[in-house]
């Protein structure tokens, strides 16, 4: 009998002598055989070790990579992880557009093409204009998204130009919230903010964290925008900006106050009005909002609160100084000619298309094709039932004593025949 040794690497990296019996005998073959099935043995194991080994090594790669917040929490989520069965191709869901673009965590990152609050605040300090539009439903947020807006704006009047009434106060907080998830299934570039509807963030600053969180986590929020600069106001921004929810404030008219106000009336063409909208912009700024919406004020106040803030102002019937302008989608549009809508539309407000005229040609003749039989044409009824199965189902229809139906089918077929 004669042996020779075996070098095997173990995971470790050390080097193991093993030693196999070789003979030419039958006891001796079959000896082999037991040391071949025994060094099979120590190889799987050898490959195991250094595999639990290698994935011992990067599953501590990938916990040093966990995610941390600004505090320097654990997040929990690590670099690279993904759901069992995840397609690695697959588009990501929308990444929000306040995570910064230098984030260390290890999730999706913004979009290149997404606007941001950084985007927001560099375009602001180069003195380009910034474009927002409000949209409350996906189509309107499809179009806003493919027009390259800056910012898309799910206003609360919503309540009067999709709902029907007369003011913005009637709308809830779920209604807004069906109104937001709408929008973000259908834009993924702009800016997305909320507005916090009337009753959802008056009660308190507590209040408020609760009716903002819902706009961020379940509405795909980026941000919100409550209206007001009153102490109470004041309070429920700068808490809102603590918690980690972007502010977008709101002066000079705000509608959900018009019982205040006595009505939707222009704001600062007195001293007073004046002197207050600037300092309820300048203290919204120092709570920490990102940017000041500007409503039915007149021009040389606008200009006035544009000078002295350092965030945008966005102007809506404020004249064209301010950093940036807002248009209801639906208005901009000429998008319906109701009488209500002609009473709720604001006289700022300057149409690009006369959609609605449109829309009213287009259900007219759809009305009168249909009632004279035009529509559907040949064109619009591709579906079609072979003849010998046609001429059995006017059979199968006679014999059940339904000939009516039975002529039905063959006078249809007959139609289909002469328009082929």
């Amino acid at each position: 009998m004669s042996e020779f040794p075996l070098v095997l690497l173990s995971g470790n990296g050390e080097t193991r002598n093993h030693w196999i019996a070789r003979d030419s005998t039958a006891t001796g073959t079959m000896s082999t055989r037991r040391a071949a099935r025994s060094l099979a043995r120590m190889c799987a194991s050898t490959s195991a070790r250094a595999s639990d080994s290698a994935t011992s090594a990067a599953s501590a790669r990938a916990l040093w990579r966990v995610s941390r917040d600004p505090s320097g929490r654990s997040s929990g989520r690590a670099e690279g992880r993904r759901p069992p069965g995840a397609d690695v191709d697959a588009p990501s869901r929308r990444a929000f557009s306040n995570r910064p673009s230098d984030a260390v965590y290890g999730g999706p990152k913004p979009s290149p093409d997404r606007f941001t609050l950084r985007r927001l605040m560099q375009k602001y300090r180069e003195g380009e204009r910034i474009s927002v539009v409000t949209a409350y439903d996906y189509p309107s947020a499809v179009a806003v998204d493919q027009a390259g807006i800056d910012v898309c704006l799910v206003g609360d009047s919503a309540a009067m130009v999709v709902h029907g009434h007369d003011t913005t106060l009637p709308i809830t907080l779920d209604e807004m919230l069906s109104h937001c998830r709408a929008v973000a299934r259908g834009a993924s570039r702009p800016l997305l903010v909320g507005d916090l509807p009337f009753g959802s963030y008056e009660q308190s600053p507590k209040h408020a964290v609760a009716s903002a969180t819902l706009m961020l986590k379940e509405g795909g929020m980026d941000a919100v925008k409550l209206e007001g600069g009153s102490n109470t106001r004041v309070d429920a921004a700068k808490t809102l900006v603590d918690a980690g929810i972007a502010v977008m404030g709101h002066v000079g008219l705000t509608p959900q106050s018009i019982s205040v106000l006595g009505g939707f009336r222009p704001q600062g063409r007195t001293l007073d009005e004046a002197m207050l909208v600037v300092e309820r912009a300048l203290r919204l700024q120092d709570a920490g909002c990102f940017a000041v919406v500007l409503e039915c004020v007149p021009g040389s106040l606008a200009a006035a609160v544009t000078a002295a803030l350092d965030v945008p102002t966005i102007g809506i019937g404020a004249g064209n100084v301010t950093s940036g302008q807002v248009l209801v989608y639906h208005d901009l549009l000429g998008f319906t000619r109701h009488p209500h809508h002609a009473k709720v539309t604001p006289k700022f407000s300057k149409q690009y298309a006369d959609v609605g005229k449109v829309v009213d040609k287009a259900l007219k003749q759809f009305r009168d094709e249909v009632q004279n039989g035009a529509f559907p044409g040949p064109r619009h009824s591709p579906y079609k039932m072979g003849a010998d199965d046609a001429a059995q189902l006017a059979r199968a229809l006679e014999s059940r004593g339904m000939g009516t139906a039975a002529r039905a089918v063959e006078d249809a077929m007959e139609r289909e025949s002469e328009q082929d």
